[in-house]
């Protein structure tokens, strides 16, 4: 079974974790790691480290962490809202994971998806064994340094213009006022602003423009959700931090507050939201859809720390088949918050553990082979095909996935 909700975390939530721990993690959700938090991780090869550890000591045992197994690399925000605002593909906002990469390949007259490994994941690999380009050291010295730059004074000025009515006294009231002026009567004006705001150049624009004038004028949450939704969070933030219920000055030893509000651009492609972060505990519920949840980095890491207690005290023997055989769902004690969690999102899975069957050791062979085949005999097509999910016969996504985290080999003997 395995997979579990869909989970995003910050960079402070995977810090908090140790290895094993982290493999826990890995083991009972479904990840979207979002691309900030690459972002972030590599900017901390230009961080300063105490203890007498190395800033490649610390991304290197952050990307030993990072989920593998479980985990997909999600698309970069700006990206979606290019195709949101084209119209060239529906960008869904329901908890799914947007995924690019794919390449439509064909096998025995069978149509299919092929996902190779990202950049993100290939560089993730690679830093596990402390190796960095020289590349990435210098997007890690230009990242860094701009975080250390960022000046919110005129964006602050500016929307002082704001509060004709007196300033919003708590983050709900920012959240009720922005969503107000974007949802206002006058659409097409809320529209250029946001367009500006996100910073689309002018020659877009006005195609985009054009494109919603000739599809009627809809709400613009109808016409461009995704757009419509980091519109919101950027008016909300520059507003919060305008009524002074955010700051604008950045936090010792943290990157600026804009970073943090950045995650919540991904908000949209998870079920479980989790972070240590402070900011992230105040903002990050005004924007859960009611099939969300927002849990706090310390609550998990503390149910990680439990689940691994839980797991340890099993005997050996059965330590030793792997995770796919005596974890593939967490416990049915609901005094685990990953247990309600489960519950909570994928309330199908008792029903589906009661009805599982032992495999059938010959299907499972041929499987593999199949798969095996893909890899190796799948013709690519058109690199600009698209399947649509019913012309979709299967779905095969490749991963380097590391056998051992923290004190667990994850993988019986059965499993090369």
């Amino acid at each position: 079974m395995s997979q579990g909700p869909i989970l995003i975390f910050d960079n402070s939530a995977l810090q908090s974790l140790n290895p094993d721990e982290a493999a826990w993690l890995d083991n009972f959700f479904l990840t979207n790691i979002t691309p900030l938090f690459f972002i972030e991780t590599l900017a901390d090869l230009e961080k300063e480290v105490h203890a007498g550890r190395t800033a490649e000591d610390v991304v290197g045992n952050l990307a030993l962490k990072t989920p593998d197994m479980q985990s997909s690399p999600g698309v970069h925000h700006q990206r979606l809202i290019g195709v949101d605002l084209r119209g060239e593909e529906r960008v869904v906002l329901d908890g799914r994971i947007p995924r690019a990469g794919g390449k439509v390949v064909k096998l025995d007259g069978k149509s299919g998806v092929m996902f190779l490994r990202t950049e993100e994941e290939e560089a993730l690999y690679r830093w596990q064994r402390h190796e960095f380009l020289d590349l990435e050291r210098q997007v890690a010295k230009t990242w860094r340094r701009a975080l250390s730059n960022v000046d919110h004074s005129d964006m602050y000025e500016f929307f002082q213009q704001w509060f004709r009515y007196g300033k919003p006294k708590t983050l709900a009231e920012v959240k009720a006022l922005a969503d107000g002026c974007i949802d206002g009567p006058d659409q097409e004006a809320s529209f250029r602003f946001g367009l500006t705001l996100l910073g689309a150049l002018q020659a877009p624009q006005a195609e985009i423009l054009a494109r919603w004038q000739k599809a009627g004028r809809p709400l613009i949450r109808q016409f461009a959700p995704y757009f419509h939704y980091v519109y919101s969070v950027d008016l909300f933030f520059n507003l919060a931090v305008a009524a002074n219920q955010i700051s604008r000055v950045r936090p010792a030893g943290k990157a600026d507050n804009k970073v943090d509000i950045a995650y919540l651009y991904y908000l949209p492609f998870c079920q479980v939201f989790t972070s240590c972060d402070n900011l992230h505990e105040r903002v990050v519920p005004l924007f859960l859809r009611n099939d969300q949840s927002f849990v706090k980095g310390p609550d998990l890491k503390a149910d990680l720390r439990k689940l691994d207690e839980h797991y340890s005290a099993l005997p050996e023997e059965v330590k030793r088949t792997g995770f796919h055989k005596f974890a593939d769902c967490p416990p049915e004690d609901t005094s685990f918050l990953v247990t309600r969690l489960w519950d909570q999102h994928l309330p199908a899975w008792r029903k589906l553990k009661a009805e599982k069957k032992e495999p059938d050791q010959s299907k499972h062979k041929r499987l593999v082979e199949h798969l095996n085949r893909i890899e190796r005999e799948a013709e690519s097509s058109d690199p600009s095909a698209r399947l649509s999910v019913e012309e979709t016969e299967y779905i095969q996504i490749v991963r380097h996935v590391t056998r051992k985290k923290g004190k667990w080999d994850r993988f019986g003997p059965d499993v090369k």
